[in-house]
């Protein structure tokens, strides 16, 4: 459909509008379109075409972008502006994210390390120059947002938490290191999962991890059931000595990787397919009964492998006490880890990050919007399923 001017009449309106296929969904592509161009003439100080003397910037072009709305999807005209970029005031509503990706990228441009992905990047953005104080301002609204999430407050009760870590580059001065943000995901009463911390951390030990989970606590966390993680020794050291009496259920999958490093190359499909059938007993009895044969049959052979797997065994079967729960969604960090490979396919489009606060500026915008889609969309757990596991903890204690 042929541009209108926003200044045509109802009627001629009316009569372009009643000859598309969606007229609802193009009257708001339309009306989308001229808010926008008043935006960005607004912010240029200038209206698009017209020569003024004291404007801000000039406009450079367009960028197609798509939107998803509930009336369908609509492919906007996205004005671009020539000196601190633009993006419309109903994606900064709705996308925290796009904002701290374009900070990133004006951090970057400010501080003289840019990169081709960078240059790339701000090509897309419509950013060839920024100034500091315009990253100032920007920083200053996702920051507030950040820090209200990372400190909010925290229920008393998660019934379960996940943790795992993400590693990226970020550039500390002339140097640039890998980096690691633990994330920590938990389960709450009602079986709706959040994001409950992103962390740098410069070192992992447990003394970080004990820190970790104690500002955690600080902040309302009393009792968990589950805490379900790789078998890093300071961090199941921090679990039992932070979480009193919590089980810790050893990632099979982190686990298998273990033990599966350790058989022949002639081996390995063999075994891999015996291995995974040990948590696919029906109850722990059973599992223990079947990895005992397994270890029997392959100690001569996978002698390695078979004396991994039985000293890690016990711990990567503490799912089985939580009957209640799908075993699937407890017995592994594999939720965690699709999440973060979500996180490290959007970050990849950076490479190198211009420092670690951009980093887990950004990282925590997008996990600030999955927590936002989990809250309004289904249970990962259902209701009934936790409190009829509650229900028989406190027999079993009692």
């Amino acid at each position: 459909m042929a541009p209108l001017k926003a200044t045509a009449d109802f009627e001629k309106l009316l009569s372009r509008f009643i000859g598309e296929q969606d007229p609802l969904l193009e009257m708001l592509k339309w009306m989308t379109e001229q808010l926008m161009r008043i935006e960005a003439e607004n912010k240029a100080g200038a209206v698009k075409g017209k020569h003024v003397a004291n404007r801000t910037t000039h406009f450079s072009g367009s960028r197609v972008r798509r939107f998803d709305t509930r009336l369908g999807t609509m492919y906007l005209v996205v004005p671009k502006l020539r000196k601190g970029g633009y993006i419309p005031f109903f994606v900064t509503e709705k996308k925290r994210s796009e904002q701290a990706l374009l900070q990133v990228v004006q951090e970057a441009f400010i501080n003289g390390v840019s990169t081709r992905k960078i240059d790339r990047l701000a090509k897309e953005l419509g950013i060839e120059s920024i100034s500091a104080s315009q990253v100032s301002e920007i920083n200053k609204g996702l920051d507030e947002q950040v820090q209200q999430f990372r400190n909010r407050e925290l229920d008393s009760e998660y019934p379960v938490i996940w943790i795992d870590a993400l590693y990226e580059k970020i550039r500390h001065g002339q140097r640039v290191q890998n980096e690691a943000v633990m994330v920590v995901c938990g389960l709450n009463s009602a079986g709706e999962r959040e994001i409950l911390a992103i962390e740098p951390m410069e070192t992992e030990s447990e003394e970080t991890y004990a820190d970790l989970f104690q500002r955690l606590k600080q902040r309302g966390l009393k009792h968990v059931w589950l805490v379900v993680s790789d078998a890093h020794q300071g961090l199941k050291n921090a679990i039992r000595s932070e979480f009193v009496g919590a089980c810790w259920q050893r990632c099979k999958v982190h686990f298998m990787r273990n033990v599966l490093a350790k058989v022949r190359s002639k081996h390995k499909e063999q075994f891999a397919e015996r291995l995974k059938h040990i948590w696919l007993q029906p109850d722990q009895a059973t599992a223990r009964k079947y990895a005992k044969q397994l270890m029997d049959d392959w100690e001569d052979s996978c002698s390695d492998a078979v004396e991994i797997l039985d000293s890690g065994l016990d711990d990567s079967l503490q799912f089985y006490a939580f009957a209640k729960i799908d075993a699937r969604k407890i017995s592994s960090t594999n939720m965690l880890e699709r999440l973060n490979k979500e996180i490290r396919r959007r970050s990849k489009v950076v490479g190198v990050f211009p420092s670690r606060e951009s980093y887990i500026r950004m990282v925590t915008c997008y996990l600030i919007e999955y927590t936002e889609d989990w809250t309004t969309g289904r249970s990962y757990i259902k209701k009934e399923s936790l409190d009829e596991q509650k229900e028989f903890i406190l027999r079993t204690v009692a």
